[in-house]
């Protein structure tokens, strides 16, 4: 009569399924790397514990009872959940060989999302990434509630209890309308903002903050014109058809300067700019695998946008 109490132990499990597959005792523990005593023992202790014998034994031959039969599809399949538990816990320990929920501020995803996934695809073949775009404050927000693992955004972030990793800086380009005189322009003064009408992103946008950063720092107040965008594509349009001037990262050039009949023009030095890094929570443990992320996302983009690893 089996003990209703009884736990079969997962050594045991294995025994009777080594067992049942080998057909013999010796070619069994060898398969499992024990010794034929520390087989036999965990099969007679499983054995014991239920109360029923799986395993007839003779000095020929090793074959399963009748009830030995029956049970072995569920210990085959406790032993393969067993193994498929243990395989998902290594996997967890490192998070660059499972799914890493990634968020971006929209100035960055749509201009090296191409760049990212390809690359990260190629490089990091075992990660598998899932994108959100939002703003910084919303992003910062997903990251403590845990809903995010990691975001790319503008540093310095405001974020009590983040480890911020710096990526890549770059410079801010003047974008003008087409023809305009300082289209093509490599040495403008900040200042020259103070005459042009500037267009800038909504509120919760990094960039509309970072663009009257550039214009504060210049010691001029912006001509900040009366059409807002959501986002810099839209601001991009509205330069193109002559509603004013806006700042975007280099990173962005390419893209917007092909779908638009773009001006551009670099500022003067020291060039006004952005910095760009990973953050994740500090309490997730994760500093070493993300500082790899980082490192392989900094390689990816730098190799196809003019932007400077971070110092």
């Amino acid at each position: 009569m089996s003990d209703k109490i009884y736990q079969p132990t997962i050594a045991g499990l294995r025994a009777f399924v080594a067992v049942a597959e080998k057909q013999h005792f010796s070619s069994a523990a060898t398969t499992l790397g024990v010794s034929q005593s520390t087989l036999s023992q965990a099969l007679a202790a499983l054995e014991a514990g239920l109360g029923t014998q799986l395993i007839e034994r003779s000095t020929r031959r090793v074959f399963l009872t009748t009830e030995g039969t029956q049970l072995l599809p569920r210990a085959l399949a406790v032993v393969e959940a067993v193994d498929a538990f243990t395989a998902a816990a290594a996997g967890a320990s490192d998070p660059l060989q499972g799914a890493v929920r990634l968020g971006l501020i929209p100035t960055v995803a749509p201009y090296v999302l191409p760049t990212l996934l390809a690359g990260l695809a190629e490089r990091l073949p075992a990660l598998t990434l899932r994108v959100i775009e939002d703003q910084t404050d919303r992003l910062l927000r997903l990251l403590r509630d845990g809903a995010l693992d990691a975001a790319l955004i503008a540093l310095p972030a405001d974020a009590p209890g983040m480890t911020a990793i710096p990526i890549y800086d770059e410079d801010f380009v003047l974008a003008l309308p087409p023809g305009h005189p300082l289209a093509g322009k490599r040495r403008v003064p900040a200042t020259a903002l103070a005459e042009l009408p500037l267009l800038l992103l909504d509120e919760g946008h990094c960039l509309r903050d970072q663009a009257l950063d550039v214009c504060q720092n210049a010691g001029v107040r912006a001509e900040v014109a009366n059409t807002r965008a959501a986002s810099l594509a839209t601001a991009v349009q509205c330069v193109t058809g002559g509603l004013g001037v806006t700042l975007i990262p280099q990173s962005a050039v390419p893209v917007e300067s092909a779908r638009s009949r773009l001006g551009l023009a670099q500022f003067a030095a020291p060039r006004p700019g952005r910095r760009i890094g990973l953050v994740f929570r500090s309490s997730s443990g994760r500093d070493e695998a993300y500082r790899r992320l980082a490192e392989t996302v900094g390689t990816l983009i730098a190799e196809e946008h003019q932007v400077r690893p971070a110092k």
